[in-house]
């Protein structure tokens, strides 16, 4: 019997299409986008697949193209702790690869994801040649200090409506996600996982956080209706 091929082995060249959902590609001079894309890969990844594992050593700068991923890492204890959920548009691990490090955290799709690659020696040349690439990775490692300050937060809050609505917010960040656009395509399982509640404390907050008028559930997703809300929010306005 022979095994499935591995996430490396099912790599393959951009297309037309799949490019233009690279965030950081308008961002380089003509020359510098052909460099680029010969040598971007993609991969079709499998719900379950593992993209970057605790303690293996770096070998590409890695982007959401389609589906959705989860970011994740453990304590002492050996709990599961999960950082950040990954929509599509999302590049991460600049930081593990500016260092050529070992990853210091999993990386595991959700669903069947399309997950586009840089290897790490390309990201180096384009980092010491392209003005336009360093302002998106520097915009990128702000914006993602950020993101993780508010996980820490997100953690501590013991109303689950609360830490629900942040989490949202941190999903539909246009600078870090910018492929999310208006509407997520998310189960209520899916945010459960990435919340850390229950699929059905998770399907409470959200229909209270459509009765604030701050979020539609549609069919396959949600929609934010009013982010600058979802991120002030607070106890005293809800039921």
């Amino acid at each position: 019997m022979t095994s499935e091929p591995s996430l490396h082995q099912r790599r393959r060249p951009l297309t037309e299409a799949e490019l233009a959902g690279i965030p950081w590609l308008p961002q380089l001079s003509a020359d510098e986008q052909n460099y680029a894309v010969a040598e971007l890969r993609i991969t079709e990844a499998l719900p379950g697949d593992l993209v970057c594992r605790i303690g293996r050593p770096v070998t590409y700068w890695f982007g959401v193209v389609d589906g959705l991923l989860k970011m994740s890492g453990e304590n002492a204890e050996g709990q599961s702790m999960t950082f950040t959920g990954l929509p599509p548009g999302g590049w991460f691990g600049e930081g593990t690869v500016l260092k050529r490090e070992a990853y210091r955290y999993n990386v595991q799709t959700l669903r069947k994801s399309l997950v586009a690659g840089l290897p790490v020696d390309s990201f180096h040349r384009l980092l010491d040649q392209s003005i336009g690439f360093n302002r998106f990775v520097m915009n990128q490692l702000n914006e993602r200090l950020g993101q993780f300050i508010a996980a820490r937060e997100i953690d501590r809050m013991p109303n689950p409506d609360l830490r629900v609505a942040r989490s949202l917010v941190s999903l539909f960040n246009p600078v870090l996600y910018p492929g999310v656009g208006e509407m997520l395509r998310i189960t209520q399982q899916e945010l459960a996982y990435l919340v850390g509640l229950s699929r059905q404390r998770v399907n409470e907050a959200l229909a209270t956080l459509e009765q604030q008028r701050l979020i539609k559930v549609e069919y396959g997703g949600l929609s934010v209706l009013d982010l600058d809300g979802l991120r002030t929010l607070d106890a005293a306005r809800l039921p």
